[in-house]
């Protein structure tokens, strides 16, 4: 009786990191719901959408959109042999910069956000 007993339990221990190991939901998504590109930081998805006239950065927790009221990020564009400085501000929902900037693909983006309260955050993007 005591070795089918050791031998279920053995059963049950192997087959537990085999569904951890599995594809599994963190309750949030990581798609671009902006038509950007998300990055993962600390829970936190960063969703960049950069044109030429405008760059924008949403940010979700848990698939929730943050509260960037009184944020601000400062982000680094590399382009060949450009380099570009930007601050972005809150608009609405996001923040965001408007301007003329260099976002082809290939461009590098280093992004430092700033929310009161919490430590800043890094996030490192590349266009296509």
């Amino acid at each position: 009786m005591k070795f089918s007993k050791v031998v279920a339990l053995a059963a049950l221990v192997s087959v537990g990191p085999t569904f951890a190991a599995d594809k599994h939901d963190h309750a949030h998504e990581h798609e671009s719901m902006h038509g950007g590109v998300v990055v993962e930081v600390k829970d936190l998805d960063l969703e960049l959408v950069a044109k030429s006239e405008v760059i924008q950065l949403h940010l979700r927790d848990h698939g929730k959109p943050v509260d960037v009221a009184n944020g601000s990020a400062k982000l680094t564009l590399l382009s060949g042999a450009n380099k570009q400085d930007v601050e972005l501000k809150p608009a609405g929902d996001r923040l965001e910069a408007k301007g003329s900037f260099k976002v082809g693909a290939g461009t590098k983006l280093v992004a430092v956000v700033t929310l009161p309260g919490k430590p800043s955050t890094t996030a490192r993007f590349t266009l296509k």
